[in-house]
């Protein structure tokens, strides 16, 4: 479903609090790929290129605010902790419970399970463009983490995720497989392992180990469920 101008002004306004400079940005970053429009000169329009870039503003500001909020953490604790930040899944959350999904235009189709998240790092990308970095920084702080997530409890929370997915399929009486495969032949790659539920395809994950790589399937696998 196609917004309007107005209420893109307005649901902007009453959610992150500033007023939008220049529409067009918004406008492309709440287009689903399944709603492309085309255009004479850049082709297809959608959000896909404003997620590339909201994916690499956000990653950016998470970092800087770890970094200060928690001065005593090593670097591995807080690289676990940006990933829980913006993970697919938590990305996808916060897009419903701002509201992102009820504005972003998918033709009246169904779409995928992480179209929510993607949404919503494009819509990081076209305030970054409209605002610029400064302006961006102090959204994503003041609007998005201090008022929507509780940090310390995020910090806390589980994150082996393969126990947490074969206790889930136990307890409901499902199958879980995991197969391992090394991407390539350059010894540097990552792994591959897929993830089956009852034998079908479920998730897949990448890791610089096999370890790494059936957390990362199984991270994707829960969210999915």
């Amino acid at each position: 479903m196609n917004r309007t101008d107005k209420e893109i002004r307005c649901y902007f306004k009453n959610i992150f609090g500033f007023h939008i400079r220049h529409l067009d940005p918004y406008r492309i970053a709440l287009t689903h790929k399944s709603a492309s429009v085309r255009d004479s000169v850049c082709g297809r329009l959608n959000n896909e290129r404003l997620e590339y870039l909201g994916d690499a503003i956000l990653g950016s500001v998470v970092a800087d605010f770890l970094y200060h909020k928690y001065p005593l953490e090593a670097e591995g604790v807080l690289t676990r902790m940006r990933s829980k930040l913006v993970n697919r899944a938590r990305l996808n959350m916060l897009s419903r419970k701002l509201g992102l999904h009820d504005l972003l235009n998918t033709c009246g189709c169904d779409h995928s399970v992480s179209a929510d998240g993607n949404a919503f790092e494009a819509v990081v990308g076209a305030i970054y463009l409209d605002q610029g970095y400064r302006k961006t920084y102090k959204i994503i702080i003041n609007n998005i983490i201090c008022t929507h997530l509780d940090i310390d409890q995020i910090f806390g929370e589980d994150d082996d995720y393969k126990s947490r997915i074969l206790i889930w399929a136990q307890h409901n009486r499902h199958k879980i497989q995991f197969e391992t495969a090394s991407q390539g032949g350059d010894r540097n790659a990552p792994y591959k392992v897929v993830l089956k539920m009852d034998g079908q395809v479920c998730a897949e994950g990448l890791g610089r180990s096999v370890k790494m790589a059936e957390q990362a399937a199984a991270e994707k696998a829960l969210a999915l469920l």
